[in-house]
């Protein structure tokens, strides 16, 4: 069967009151969101605002050399974009999808509207913004100041808090560019991990086969952004069910 696609599997989304959510819905597109699509470039003047829910979306920056280096990402729990309402249209990194999947396209107009009319949808992107500032902030950290192979367990348990299932569609090579590091570097990492039985790699595939093994094994950076996005959305409810919202 067809996956079923929803507005609602985006945490921003599902959030929202039924009066600003129906306002919203007409103005929302279904739109494939491709392994190394580009949403956006550095400098571009953004056009839409993205909700992802089954994709996940890396905002990172290159060098004039061509190096890059992944600042954050971006799943079901937030949106791409937040330029538009911060007060610029444009931004220094650039938005590549780093896991193929789905996600709703909002016009840029539509998202100010909305956000100037200082409802709940206001307050949740500016929270999902401080939440995105904290990623930012402990993934530079992170970079200066573990190893490798703590990085390569932080960024694949957050990886893994966005998608269904433990396998990752991922070469050795893009995880080297998301992380900053050489690809050396993450094949020595992969493969203790994959010694002691925690993943499994092959054909640009990465499966995780113990969770709490990884866990075992992060720094506290993945704690620290799980822990703040949790805190700032875990009075907003779903419409339906009156779930509360977790990253």
């Amino acid at each position: 069967m067809p996956p079923v696609h929803s507005p609602n599997q985006n945490h921003i989304l599902a959030a929202l009151p039924t009066a600003e959510f129906e306002r919203v819905l007409p103005h929302l597109e279904l739109v494939p969101m491709r392994l190394g699509e580009t949403l956006f470039e550095p400098g571009q003047q953004m056009q839409h605002a993205y909700f992802p829910t089954t994709a996940i979306v890396s905002l990172h920056y290159a060098t004039q050399a061509g190096a890059s280096t992944e600042s954050a990402g971006v799943g079901h729990e937030g949106v791409v974009g937040v330029s538009l309402f911060m007060g610029g249209d444009s931004t220094s990194s650039s938005a590549v999808v780093k896991t193929s999947g789905h996600g709703y396209r909002l016009d840029r107009r539509i998202l100010l509207e909305e956000f100037q009319r200082a409802g709940l949808m206001q307050r949740l992107l500016l929270r999902y913004t401080q939440a995105l500032i904290t990623q930012t902030t402990q993934t530079a950290v992170c970079n200066r100041h573990h190893s490798v192979e703590q990085q390569l367990c932080r960024w694949l348990l957050s990886t893994l808090d966005r998608i269904p299932s433990g396998d990752l569609v991922m070469t050795q090579e893009l995880v080297a560019s998301m992380l900053g590091v050489r690809r050396e570097g993450v094949t020595e990492a992969a493969g203790t991990l994959q010694d002691a039985g925690y993943i499994r790699y092959r054909r640009g595939h990465i499966a995780v086969l113990n969770r709490a093994g990884l866990e075992s094994r992060v720094c506290e950076c993945y704690g620290v952004v799980k822990k703040e996005i949790g805190r700032l959305q875990a009075d907003v409810l779903y419409r339906q069910g009156a779930k509360a919202v977790t990253a």
